[in-house]
């Protein structure tokens, strides 16, 4: 099992090897923002392919948080959909093994069926140069995947696209407890929709059951049952990644609990 976690973009190949990681997840940019991705590696975007193909690191792109396709508001929509293609681009550049992109929401008194279709819109003119992962979210009544229904809903809306069928999906562990679904069936809730998880984000969760707040904290240190987190991650039989505080040392243990806790029993 491929195991790593979220870290600056500067040199995520340095730090990789700091965390003892198989792979990493990092933005291109910043994440509050509608610029373009920026590589920030030195020597660029072929610089850092060679860079993690030399090193065996794969490499995630998270694109910015700001990017809602979902949305009937044309200011949002419209550059979200540009933003996103050019993540997409650059990841491909630097021969990343994916894009995750949070699913957004549609405004309060909006009907969801336009939000799905427009994600069905945003896939059909997307230019599929690297995967996407849909990643469900934590809170919003509105939102597009906080929800099993939702994710249903928006599969449906998706797989009718042109590349619809290759979109894949990223579990965010402390998402769905924040979102009020039960972790220790998820896995099977989601396959049954989606067919696939190509991407497991390992967060505990400072919040409780369906409190709605995305707030990470280090395994085993929060509200989430070591045993649910444990076997979520088993079921998904997925790459894993640690989005979670502390920096260097704080990841490097979350990710010696995951090896720990994983290893066969002898």
């Amino acid at each position: 099992m491929l195991i790593g976690a979220h870290v600056d973009q500067q040199d995520p190949i340095a730090e990789a090897r700091a965390r003892e990681a198989d792979i990493v997840q990092f933005f291109l940019g910043d994440p509050q923002s509608y610029k373009a991705p920026v590589i920030a590696y030195p020597g660029g975007a072929s610089a850092l392919a060679a860079a993690a193909t030399e090193a065996g690191i794969g490499l995630y792109v998270h694109a910015p948080y700001l990017i809602n396709v979902a949305t009937t508001n044309n200011r949002i929509r419209i550059p979200s959909r540009k933003l996103l293609q050019q993540f997409v681009d650059a990841a491909a550049e630097i021969g990343a093994r994916a894009v995750v992109v949070h699913a957004g929401h549609v405004l309060k008194n909006d009907d969801p069926a336009v939000g799905f279709d427009n994600w069905r819109k945003a896939i059909d003119r997307l230019e599929m140069r690297c995967p996407v992962l849909i990643e469900n979210t934590a809170g919003g009544d509105n939102a597009m995947a906080r929800r099993i229904d939702r994710i249903a809903r928006l599969w449906d809306a998706i797989g009718s696209a042109k590349g619809g069928d290759t979109v894949g999906f990223c579990l965010d562990t402390c998402h769905f407890h924040a979102g009020g679904e039960e972790l220790a069936t998820v896995v099977e809730r989601v396959k049954a929709i989606t067919g696939r998880i190509d991407l497991v984000h390992a967060n505990d969760s400072l919040d409780g059951f369906d409190s709605g707040r995305d707030r990470h904290t280090n395994l085993g240190a929060g509200k989430i049952a070591e045993a649910d987190l444990l076997a979520v991650i088993r079921d998904a039989g997925a790459p894993v990644v640690v989005e979670t505080p502390g920096g260097v040392e704080g990841q490097s243990n979350d990710i010696a609990w995951l090896r720990r806790h994983l290893a066969p029993e002898s």
